[in-house]
């Protein structure tokens, strides 16, 4: 079977790679042998950026993982099967989005080692988060609390850390069951872990940068009740 070799999963750093093309369809899209253009899903957006072959280069306006191959949006006329083609992200987003990501992890780990409270779900864009969790109701002086804790991580500068681990050992791990791992379904025999060292430990498949002091300044601009033991925050990060 054919299928995308995803190369974000173990370098999140890569910006530019070369590629094969493996598949297309009618609607504007190629498959490639291998891509670090991260596909939508997990709460992330997709990446963005160009893809060239021949003298030609297209924008990537959409990434969808479909089956055991990721799939690029480049409309009409597409490569033919079997061309070598030169990929590059678009990084100020990706980067964006790493940040953004790894903000929300130091966010569930500060408010499960607070309060105990499990996340519910969330969704982001470049530097701008939602995320819900199990509170009914929220504790006086939530936000300011939140944000005093999760910028003091990002202060720490803790190192974050990838690795990979049969899918047997993870359902055992006490940090992986509290963040659901056995929800993750059974023809996953590997488990990608995210580790923000000393904080928060998780399965996830998306980008993050290399340590929290890269984050920049977090902020809590909003909270909401979405229905009994469900509140919502909304985020925003900062440069400075």
């Amino acid at each position: 079977m054919t299928t995308t070799e995803r190369l974000y999963l173990r370098d999140a750093e890569l910006r530019a790679f070369d590629a094969v093309v493996v598949d297309t369809d009618a609607d504007g899209r190629v498959a490639l042998d291998a891509t670090a253009f991260y596909p939508t899903g997990g709460g992330q957006p997709h990446d963005t950026g160009t893809i060239s072959w021949d003298g030609r280069s297209a924008e990537v306006t959409d990434v969808t993982g479909r089956g055991p191959l990721v799939w690029h949006t480049i409309g009409l006329p597409l490569p033919d099967i079997g061309t070598a083609v030169s990929c590059e992200i678009d990084w100020d987003r990706r980067h964006k989005l790493m940040r953004t990501h790894t903000a929300l992890h130091i966010l569930c780990g500060v408010i499960w080692n607070e309060w105990g409270k499990p996340v519910t779900g969330g969704n982001m864009e470049p530097l701008t988060a939602r995320m819900d969790f199990e509170f009914d109701p929220l504790p006086d002086g939530f936000a300011d609390r939140v944000t005093e804790l999760v910028n003091a991580e990002i202060a720490a500068d803790r190192p974050i850390e990838v690795s990979f681990m049969p899918r047997e050992t993870a359902v055992l791990d006490e940090d992986l069951i509290r963040t659901k791992v056995n929800l993750i379904p059974d023809t996953v025999t590997e488990i990608r872990v995210l580790d923000i060292v000393g904080l928060d430990k998780q399965a996830d498949g998306g980008t993050h940068v290399r340590s929290t002091g890269e984050v920049g300044r977090f902020e809590v601009v909003k909270t909401q009740s979405k229905g009994k033991g469900n509140k919502r925050l909304r985020i925003q990060l900062h440069d400075t």
